[in-house]
């Protein structure tokens, strides 16, 4: 019998979002990839924790800032984060900024 092993192939932001999780995974104790909010159609890319402190991520394969800043402010009033940080990832240009 003949196996073949699949690879799935990932998206180009499902690259970008693994490429900044390894980038920031040094600052963090623990970081969480695709969190779903509980009844809610919506996910976050990533979220960080150190400590107390909870930083969230949304990834973009080009600069739309205004986009991602947009989303960032709806998730943290849904998770009821307002302290908490927030950064946008352009992973074309590989910059991150905060929001």
């Amino acid at each position: 019998m003949l196996r073949m092993a699949f690879k799935q192939r990932l998206s180009k932001h499902d690259r970008y979002v693994l490429e900044l999780r390894d980038k920031i995974r040094h600052r963090y104790d623990s970081i969480s990839v695709n969190v779903k909010v509980a009844g809610k159609k919506r996910s976050l890319d990533l979220v960080a924790r150190k400590g107390k402190k909870v930083d969230l991520y949304e990834v973009k394969c080009s600069h739309r800032i205004v986009k991602a800043r947009k989303q960032l402010n709806r998730m943290r009033r849904l998770m009821n984060m307002e302290k908490s940080g927030a950064y946008f990832y352009c992973g074309s240009s590989g910059m991150l900024v905060s929001v």
